[in-house]
């Protein structure tokens, strides 16, 4: 056994499951070891208590993929587990992180004679079931030792998974992936929000969400979900209008601007999400306002 995950959360976990449903056992590790116990009585994978044991557990040379939270998590992780490693180790951070980051975690594994692949994930709940879909960027050499491992992970052996290119690129690939999942999302919420606010037609948004599944150009896996919980409620009144952003949308519209690149779709999508934070309320007032003074128009108080 020479794989092991550490981070069982619901990627992680369910990364962890999948394997085990293709027959490969692997060690596995988690912050809090009651769920570490839940996942290995359910797959039979080993327990790893901390990253000492999980070492132990592996043969060398090793492949160690962190699926963390991005920023300290991945960091401490690294600190503390590169020292017990030998080289000819591999480690796979599978954190949405930003892409700039990667070469200097690369440099410090190289130090140990570790390698370092940087794993966009893509897949969410229903990777489990469904497979991931995974881009990596690191050597040629790292890429054929995952090779087995991403083959499980995937969709299908030969489809799902791509080696971008090198160390960086893989994250990089994922954040542009969660731009454009962003102006998706939007425009699919923008189409729906005019078409409820239509009077006199009575427009059946689940009819048409189901409708626009089959065979229209823009059907797609977020139309299949939109149209499962359209069916449930259309008019959405228990959820709050407001959407947060996890960090990916903001790298990917800065990247255009450094890059100079227009990008207005994805930019104005995370713009968005934005205002739906309230973070356009004392805009919104001041414009109120400036009505209000320039053309007397009336202004809506509290």
């Amino acid at each position: 056994m020479e794989f092991g995950i550490v981070g069982l959360g619901r990627m992680g976990g369910n990364m962890a499951r999948r394997l085990a449903r293709q027959g490969i056992k692997i060690a596995v590790m988690n912050r809090t070891f009651d769920v570490t116990e839940a996942l290995v009585k359910e797959t039979g994978h080993t327990a790893c208590v901390d990253y000492p044991s999980l070492v132990a557990a592996l043969e060398a040379p090793r492949i160690v993929w962190l699926m963390l939270p991005a920023g300290e998590a991945t960091e401490t992780a690294l600190s503390t587990v590169l020292p017990l490693l030998s080289p000819g180790d591999l480690i796979v951070d599978g954190a949405n992180a930003h892409y700039k980051d990667d070469m200097p975690h690369a440099a410090h594994c190289a130090q140990f004679g570790v390698e370092f692949v940087d794993a966009g994930v893509s897949g969410g709940v229903w990777g489990l079931e469904n497979g991931y879909c995974i881009m990596f960027g690191g050597s040629d050499a790292a890429a054929a030792r995952l090779q087995p491992y991403l083959q499980a992970l995937a969709p299908t052996p030969t489809s799902g998974w791509l080696h971008t290119g090198p160390v960086g690129s893989g994250h990089y690939v994922k954040m542009v992936h969660n731009g454009i999942e962003y102006g998706m999302m939007q425009a699919f919420a923008e189409g729906f929000a005019l078409m409820q606010d239509k009077s006199g037609f009575n427009l059946d948004l689940a009819a048409i969400s189901e409708l626009w599944r089959h065979g229209s150009v823009v059907r797609s896996w977020l139309l299949d979900l939109s149209a499962e919980f359209l069916a449930e409620d259309q008019t959405l009144a228990a959820i709050q209008p407001f959407v947060t952003d996890s960090g990916e949308g903001r790298w990917t519209a800065l990247a255009a601007v450094e890059q100079g690149i227009p990008a207005p779709v994805m930019t104005l999508a995370l713009a968005m999400r934005f205002a739906t934070q309230g973070k356009n309320d004392y805009a919104a007032k001041l414009l109120a306002k400036m009505r209000q003074g320039f053309g007397g128009h009336a202004v809506k108080e509290h």
